[in-house]
C-alpha cells in the first residue's frame, strides 16, 4: 500500500533524493541538489536546516555519526524507512500527475 502524504516542497523532495543516495551533511545536500537539478534548484542554509529539522520530527530522516576523522562537527543525515516510503509516495504522486498530462 502506498503511503498517503501531502505534496512535498521542491526542497523536501531534493533533500530526500540526495539522502536516497546515502548519508550526507547539509552542505553536501545543498551542493548535490544544485548538481542534480542542473542549477535550477538551490537550497539555502536556512531552508536546509529548517527542512531537516521538520523531517527529523516526521521521522523521515535521522542524524548519524560520521566515521570520517575530523568530521565530528558535521551533522550527517540519513534516510529512514519512513522517509523512503514518503519519498516513494511523492514519486508515485508525481508520476500520476504527469500521466494525466501525457494521456
Amino acid at each position: 500500500m502506498t503511503m498517503k502524504t501531502e505534496p512535498m516542497s521542491e526542497s523536501y523532495f531534493y533533500i530526500l533524493l540526495c539522502l536516497s543516495k546515502g548519508a550526507n551533511h547539509g552542505y553536501g545536500i545543498m551542493r548535490m541538489t544544485e548538481d542534480l537539478s542542473e542549477g535550477t534548484v538551490k537550497i539555502g542554509s536556512g531552508t536546509m536546516y529548517g527542512a531537516t529539522s521538520n523531517m527529523m520530527k516526521k521521522g523521515w530522516i535521522t542524524e548519524v555519526v560520521s566515521d570520517e576523522p575530523g568530521s565530528e562537527k558535521k551533522r550527517l543525515y540519513s534516510l529512514t524507512e519512513l522517509g523512503k516510503e514518503a519519498f516513494k509516495a511523492e514519486i508515485e504522486r508525481l508520476k500520476r500527475m504527469i500521466a494525466t498530462v501525457t494521456e
